[in-house]
């Protein structure tokens, strides 16, 4: 993919950040395939959930971790198998646990990739994702992650939470991350994006003609969808949980199949530009989850981290990155007659 880069200067700050839970290393390939832990409750854990009993006495390894174990069947309960992690225990139960490694305590390892990496020096890197890469590991997608090329790329990653990674983009969406390579500048991007201090612009292929103001602001908090909890939403703050949002859309070009946009964000809410774009009444185009259908060959929501820009946090440059947009968004404005420039956009 292509890419452009604009160098200048000035300067920036710091915070800090926890490790993911479930960071277990990889076992040795000639120590066994799990380690046999045989535990005796004692009264303290009398008419506790077995899940809460075992991570008392397991303390090194993390709850959820420790309920997968129990639903894989690695748990034996007084010389039973115990696959319920709800189950009330007793004084005395003798419980016999395989540390097995999971596929999620299996996640965070290195595996190679091409990454297009538009940028680097000894303290970050930015990266251009393609569409189709899980930035995290998560359930349904624990390894092949950008997480595990970072990790097979760069030594240093290994030492650092989630990689280095201080964003994400959604799966789906294209375009422009930085990726810390130091500690120190790990916590001070955190702090930049947190104060808003990192610049970025996205392009979106909507559906709908555009009508009104060539520059809406959209400020509406969006918190989880109370009907489908893979969903985010607009909502009301006095009567349901979630956080402020604010995106500013800027018309780039409208014709008579839909529109194409430059959104700028203010907040990092999940899904946002998503759930802002529909709630105007332009919903991405191919984003199905919230009501977008494929059209003019785009089969993935089409939406383009294209523009990024910050401060570095240890040198004071200003880094300026356009990423162009790909294939097939590309081909998706020929076929709707959209115009764009990446200099006006």
């Amino acid at each position: 993919m292509q890419t452009q880069q604009i160098i200048s200067s000035d300067p920036s700050a710091a915070s800090g950040l926890s490790a993911p839970d479930d960071w277990v290393e990889e076992a040795d390939e000639a120590s066994p395939a799990f380690e046999l832990r045989q535990i005796v409750l004692g009264a303290a854990a009398h008419g506790t959930r077995l899940d809460r009993a075992l991570a008392d006495q397991v303390g090194e390894f993390s709850r959820s971790y420790l309920q997968q174990l129990i639903e894989a069947g690695a748990l034996k309960r007084n010389g039973l198998p115990a696959l319920r992690c709800a189950t009330r225990v007793q004084a005395g139960d003798q419980l016999a646990l395989e540390l097995r490694p999971t596929l999620q305590s299996q996640a965070f390892a290195p595996e190679p990739m091409a990454l297009d990496v538009v940028f680097e020096d000894a303290h970050l890197r930015v990266i251009n994702k393609p569409a189709g890469l899980v930035v995290h590991p998560a359930p349904g997608n624990w390894s092949g992650t950008l997480l595990n090329g970072l990790l097979a790329d760069d030594p240093r990653a290994a030492g650092l939470p989630r990689a280095g990674i201080v964003h994400r983009l959604d799966k789906d969406t294209s375009g422009l991350m930085v990726v810390a390579r130091t500690r120190a500048v790990m916590d001070a991007l955190v702090d930049m994006i947190a104060q808003r201090q990192v610049d970025r612009n996205y392009l979106a292929l909507a559906h709908q003609p555009w009508h009104g103001q060539m520059v809406k602001t959209v400020e509406a908090a969006i918190g989880r969808d109370p009907r489908n909890r893979l969903r985010m939403a607009v909502v009301d703050l006095q009567k349901q949980a979630g956080k402020t949002a604010r995106t500013d859309v800027h018309l780039l070009h409208s014709t008579e199949r839909g529109c194409l946009v430059r959104c700028v964000l203010h907040t990092g809410r999940t899904h946002q530009i998503r759930v802002h774009m529909a709630s105007i009444g332009h919903v991405l185009v191919a984003d199905e989850l919230y009501g977008g259908k494929p059209a003019a060959g785009m089969l993935r929501q089409a939406l383009h981290a294209h523009r990024m820009a910050f401060t570095h946090p240890i040198t004071g440059q200003l880094l300026n990155f356009l990423a162009v947009v790909p294939p097939d968004m590309q081909l998706a404005l020929e076929t709707w007659g959209l115009r764009y420039n990446a200099f006006e956009g």
